[in-house]
């Protein structure tokens, strides 16, 4: 009996492993195509936490966030910013109340910044490498 309770653990495991592996985005910048700053994820994580207001081109950064509820920005304030998204926004909310800096845009999903970045040629966003279409140029993060 300890040994089946043992191998259904296991399975359990596996099958677990594997779907939050499934479940997982792959997330990538998202530009307007006639923006050619050259762009990673050192220059988006300077960008997003206001210590960066250009591209590498000169051209105004506008940066676009989804919502705190959005299971990308989780993604990309922890993989992206180094920070879990309780710590940016207790960063933000400093340099808000100390008037040093203006939070990124939010929207509410990855068709909400592709349709914002497709319009603003100084947009930067951040989606699931599944929404992206051509109205935006793709940039990995890694």
């Amino acid at each position: 009996m300890l040994k089946i309770n043992l191998h259904l653990r296991l399975i359990s495991a596996v099958i677990g492993c594997s779907m939050s592996f499934i479940a997982s985005a792959e997330l990538v910048l998202v530009v307007h195509p006639s923006n050619d700053a050259s762009l990673d994820a050192k220059a988006a994580q300077r960008i997003f936490l206001g210590k960066e207001s250009k591209f590498s081109n000169g051209n105004d950064a506008i940066p676009i966030n989804q919502g705190p509820d959005s299971p990308n920005r989780a993604a990309f304030d922890t993989d992206t910013l180094g920070r879990s998204s309780t710590q940016v926004a207790a960063y933000w909310s400093k340099l808000v109340f100390t008037g040093k800096g203006i939070p990124p845009k939010e929207v509410g999903n990855d068709a909400e910044v592709i349709a914002f970045v497709a319009s603003n040629k100084d947009a930067v966003g951040y989606v699931d490498s599944a929404s992206v279409t051509a109205a935006v140029k793709a940039i990995p993060l890694n």
